[in-house]
């Protein structure tokens, strides 16, 4: 599948025709950091999803025990393109 023009439309072996995407919701964590955490999400993701497109982090906190983040997350939307 090539990549969408500025209309959205893409084209495979049969023509031309409008790509439809979803986009879903994944929570990822880490202890060494946010990028850790963004990278293992979309490792996860990947293994579930096909024909992923890119993500967006939406989100970033951290869990804080006696004065240290012991804990790093991430929300992110994860955008993948349905199949036929």
């Amino acid at each position: 599948m090539m990549p969408a023009n500025h209309s959205g439309r893409v084209e495979n072996e049969r023509g031309p025709y409008m790509a439809v995407a979803r986009v879903t919701e994944v929570v990822s964590s880490s202890t060494k950091g946010w990028e850790d955490a963004a990278l293992a999400g979309f490792k996860r993701a990947s293994k579930k999803l096909r024909g992923i497109t890119g993500f967006e982090v939406i989100k970033q906190t951290a869990h804080v025990e006696k004065n240290k983040i012991v804990e790093f997350r991430v929300t992110m939307r994860v955008i993948f393109v349905l199949d036929d």
